[in-house]
């Protein structure tokens, strides 16, 4: 799990290739901790801004990981901006894994 986080991060503004369910979803459950927890912290320290860096900090990996999982699936990355396809990008399996 440490693993996948490290590569996310490690492709930081890399919007070409692909990303596994398994690699997109970590990275999304990493987001939401590390949200929670940012802003948990600061209320506690009264740092109203911490939540706010957290979230510039992680937002262009996590946009960039999100068109690598569409790139995953067959589409372009730029049917994130469209929000209904979304949902119905969500219910469609993936490409198997023998196709390139």
């Amino acid at each position: 799990m440490i693993e996948s986080i490290k590569g996310t991060l490690g492709k930081y503004a890399d919007f070409s290739g692909t990303a596994t369910r398994k690699e997109f979803w970590t990275f999304y459950l990493f987001y939401i901790v590390a949200m929670f927890v940012s802003g948990f912290i600061g209320g506690l320290l009264g740092i109203d801004a911490l939540s706010n860096v957290v979230f510039i900090v992680l937002l262009i990996p996590l946009i960039a990981c999100g068109a690598r999982r569409n790139h995953d699936v067959g589409k372009s990355g730029w049917f994130m901006l469209v929000p209904f396809y979304n949902l119905a990008l969500a219910l469609t399996p993936s490409k198997p894994s023998n196709q390139a």
